[in-house]
């Protein structure tokens, strides 16, 4: 029996938690949330920013992934992580039969609740300068702890100069665009019926959309998964804030473009209930 592969890749804070949970519930599927961290999360920002080859980075793949697939048990293996959004070209080379769901959720929660929940593990001051310098060469490399490994514009990028003026709300800000920008191009190369577009918002409303997602995974669906999808999973703090005027200025000028594109502009921003 051959494993299938499969991939939910996001921003983070966007429902992969919940998917994990759910899918871990299916009869033969073996899940994970943010599979290897501290082996893929440093590969993802270093493949990023060029400072890690295609052979390196496929063959530290094929030690991680490949093997836990290989000798998976189930029908099916699936990580649901936004650390592997910088990663699908590779995952798609490295697995040719996986299947990929882009997860997405409105900007502004997603920001709001690395912001707000996470604090110091996301884009804090102190990680942040140490990434930084390690790629402009001029300080050591970090350890494989998550704070420091969060993305920073490559050199050649026009936000390379003004990212180093932001405060961390405008880091997160930047972050969820530009990871949504990387996993629509990268999935925008395979063949469309290995991948698969979905909002959250339209998860947690709609059993159909869910059923849609169970189809295209090749899962099989019953009436009371939908349970799942319908409260908030991996919530440290339940609570939910709204931008205030500063923020939701600041976001709208990082990432307002990729609002657009993912089909969120001109909706205002709702509350989540507890």
């Amino acid at each position: 029996m051959t494993t299938k592969a499969f991939f939910i890749v996001s921003s983070g804070r966007s429902g992969t938690a919940m998917l994990h949970k759910a899918l871990s519930a299916v009869p033969g599927v073996t899940m994970h949330h943010e599979y290897a961290v501290q082996i893929t999360q440093p590969l993802a920002v270093k493949r990023y920013l060029g400072a890690v080859k295609t052979e390196e980075t496929r063959r530290i793949l094929e030690e991680t992934f490949g093997a836990a697939v290989h000798h998976a048990q189930g029908t099916h293996w699936g990580d649901s992580s936004n650390k592997l959004s910088w990663l699908i070209p590779d995952l798609g080379k490295l697995f040719p039969e996986a299947r990929f769901v882009h997860l997405v959720r409105d900007g502004r929660k997603v920001a709001s609740s690395y912001f707000h929940k996470l604090g110091a593990e996301t884009y804090d001051d102190r990680s942040n300068t140490a990434l930084q310098n390690w790629h402009d060469g001029t300080g050591a490399l970090p350890p494989p702890e998550k704070p420091y490994w969060w993305p920073v514009p490559r050199r050649d990028d026009p936000m390379a100069g003004p990212f180093r003026g932001f405060d961390q709300f405008q880091r997160i800000c930047w972050h969820w665009a530009e990871i949504n920008r990387v996993a629509r191009h990268a999935l925008a190369a395979l063949p469309p019926e290995r991948t698969l577009f979905v909002k959250l918002e339209d998860l947690t409303a709609s059993p159909v959309r869910v059923h849609e997602l169970y189809d295209f995974l090749d899962l099989p669906f019953r009436a009371d998964d939908f349970a799942v999808f319908a409260r908030p999973h991996n919530v440290n703090r339940p609570e939910d804030r709204l931008l205030d005027a500063r923020q939701t200025a600041q976001f709208e000028a990082i990432a307002g473009a990729m609002m657009a594109r993912l089909g969120y502009a001109g909706t205002p921003e709702y509350a989540v209930s507890y």
